[in-house]
């Protein structure tokens, strides 16, 4: 469901990272520099980084000052083979949230990024409960007083995505990127048919809502 970029200039480590994290079932997209890193920005969702440090074009300090300078707050986990302190007080004075050094301790990297991910307040837990409703990732369930509906997937990463951030306006390519991958050929019109569809479902519930924020997108506002 959380979506990690891999950022790093080395072909072999980014397809080893990305393979690392996908068996822990993150999705995840890839850039070979800082440079085409920000320009998957522009138009990709992204809950985490992980970052090199040494790249062509922009690297990694670079990068992540841009960033931050920008108000973007996104977790970022530097990866570098860049040991020395000095190193490491650059990173994060650029604004790197953490920082680990290669060779890559596979278990270390999945730990540290989960802490950032429950630092940044997205639930690793696979469960949202909003007052007496809850929604299992697992079992892709929406349950109620006892009674369970099972949802079909999409409708589901769309519901459980808005709630994992209510109040956060998400537009529809952000949604399309997040839900049905940059590569998919279907237009965004099945974001609206989607959504409408969850509010049939969910009509007259007291917990939760999914609101329309014209010329923008969508966002889901807990009730209780």
């Amino acid at each position: 469901m959380f979506r990690i970029m891999v950022v790093d200039d080395d072909k072999h480590t980014r397809q080893y990272i990305k393979a690392v994290l996908e068996n822990e079932r993150y999705t995840v997209c890839t850039a070979e520099n800082g440079s085409d890193a920000l320009e998957r920005l522009d138009h990709e969702y992204v809950d985490l980084i992980v970052l090199d440090v040494m790249m062509p074009v922009m690297d990694g300090y670079a990068f992540t000052k841009y960033l931050r300078d920008a108000g973007n707050e996104i977790p970022i986990l530097m990866v570098s083979a860049k040991q020395m302190p000095a190193d490491r007080h650059e990173g994060f004075l650029s604004g790197t949230d953490d920082y680990i050094t290669k060779p890559i301790d596979e278990k270390e990297m999945l730990l540290r990024i989960k802490a950032l991910l429950r630092r940044a307040k997205i639930t690793s837990e696979r469960k949202i409960e909003i007052g007496a409703v809850t929604l299992d990732y697992d079992s892709l369930t929406v349950t109620k007083n006892g009674e369970t509906t099972i949802l079909p997937q999409k409708e589901f990463l769309l519901l459980y995505k808005l709630l994992s951030f209510p109040g956060k306006i998400f537009t529809r390519m952000q949604i399309m990127d997040e839900i049905w991958g940059t590569d998919s050929e279907t237009g965004w019109e099945t974001v609206t048919v989607h959504i409408a569809r969850l509010r049939k479902r969910f009509e007259g519930w007291e917990e939760f809502e999914i609101v329309s924020v014209r010329g923008l997108g969508y966002k889901a506002v807990k009730k209780v």
